[in-house]
């Protein structure tokens, strides 16, 4: 995904509440490996478990 196009959606991410953050990283497509792992760096590590299990 072309960098301008992400940080709309990093914005956005960083602005959701919970439920919306997680149906974002659930759903986003054409993100690179690196651009996940920014996001989960915006992600409160206390609900790691509800975005593993909508994950799996």
């Amino acid at each position: 995904m072309d960098q301008q196009t992400f940080e709309g959606i990093k914005q956005s991410f960083k602005e959701a509440d919970l439920d919306t953050k997680i149906d974002m990283y659930a759903t986003v497509e054409g993100l690179s490996h690196s651009q996940y792992k920014e996001l989960l760096k915006m992600f409160p590590l206390n609900a790691l478990d509800r975005l593993e299990a909508a994950l799996a």
